[in-house]
């Protein structure tokens, strides 16, 4: 599991942790700048790592998985025990460099480092909900006029949703979902993007244009996606009796994004974009393969080398008045003849949901 930050977030969140560790040395003892920054860092960092899920992921799991009063008292007594942890060893490094360090938070250290803490996790409870991009862009108010712009979209569908929630009902194939929802989260933050919404049992992804076409980030972040479904596919069949099969979607082009709502905002993006790419994801089932992009978004960019491509021709898309250019994505070692590939026929993987 990654930081999920960007480099500059994650030095301002640190800037933000060190000086409020800074301003309470000045405000109780009048100095020790450096001091008040290191225990700073080292009683909150934990507690931020661990709601990021970068520390003690089962236990995270195992407290969020409880009732509300198990949820709070468990996180609270987590939060005490990181505090002490990161304050003793904050103290301990001190007395290394000839400083003196206290072993021991009193009650008002517990008390501030929950104080510094609790903002901040609560600010990022909040990105993580809406997206670092809608996030920022509510903030700013980018959207609060309609604005034409130039986005690409990836939709990636699960094949076979409905034949699993028969066999396995609804709480069971919406417990599948979040797992395989939590799994495209990592490559769509490394690769630049934003998970847009969820419907039903597809994801929506979206880049601004020129993020999505360098180096053909929205395509190795599909290709990233399905890669990770296979290399875990142990997994997948232990816990839940199959592999997940998607179908995924490219295009790209110009939408207006704005911002609505009035007891819940959202960006929402509007135009012929977007319902192409829906289409385009629906003409998977029938030309019976499992990535394919439109020819307007691949002509402009560089196909990555370990992808192929091959031209489907035109095809007539509902509620266009005029043919699109397609093409299927592969990887490269199927078409040398490669036997171990992520991406396999759609005709053998699945039934169609």
């Amino acid at each position: 599991m990654r930081w999920r930050f960007s480099t500059l977030e994650f030095i301002l969140l640190l800037l933000v942790v060190a000086g409020s560790g800074v301003a309470y040395a000045w405000l109780v003892y009048g100095d020790g700048a450096l001091i008040g920054a290191t225990y700073a860092l080292f009683v909150c960092m934990p507690i931020l790592a661990f709601e990021r899920r970068i520390i003690f992921r089962r236990l995270y799991r195992k407290i969020h998985s409880l009732s509300t009063p198990g949820f709070l008292l468990s996180s609270i007594a987590v939060y005490f025990a990181l505090v002490y942890a990161g304050f003793a060893i904050a103290g301990s490094l001190l007395r290394l460099v000839g400083h003196p360090g206290e072993m021991m938070p009193s009650l008002n250290v517990l008390l501030v480092a929950l104080a510094i803490s609790g903002p901040i996790i609560f600010v990022l409870r909040v990105r993580e909900l809406l997206g670092r991009d809608v996030f920022l862009s509510l903030l700013t108010g980018r959207y609060r006029k309609p604005v034409h712009e130039e986005r690409v979209f990836l939709f990636v569908d699960l094949a076979g949703s409905t034949s699993f929630a028969e066999r396995f009902g609804d709480l069971r194939t919406q417990e599948y979902l979040g797992r395989l929802f939590a799994t495209m989260a990592d490559p769509v933050l490394r690769y630049g993007g934003s998970i847009d919404d969820y419907v039903g049992d597809a994801a929506v992804i979206t880049w601004p244009f020129d993020r999505a076409i360098a180096d053909a980030a929205c395509i190795r972040c599909a290709f990233d996606i399905f890669d990770r479904i296979q290399t875990d596919s142990h997994r997948w069949r232990k816990d839940y009796g199959e592999v997940p099969r998607l179908r995924a979607a490219l295009h790209g082009g110009t939408i207006v994004a704005a911002e609505i709502g009035v007891d819940r905002h959202k960006i929402t993006y509007f135009g012929d974009t977007v319902n192409m790419t829906a289409r385009l994801e629906g003409l998977c089932r029938t030309l019976d393969r499992q990535i394919l992009i439109s020819a307007d978004l691949l002509r402009r960019m560089r196909l990555p080398a370990s992808v192929r491509s091959e031209d489907l021709g035109e095809h007539e898309v509902k509620g266009r008045g005029q043919k699109l250019g397609v093409f299927s994505l592969r990887p490269a070692d199927i078409f040398h003849g490669g036997s171990k590939s992520a991406v396999v026929s759609s005709r053998a993987a699945s039934p169609p949901s």
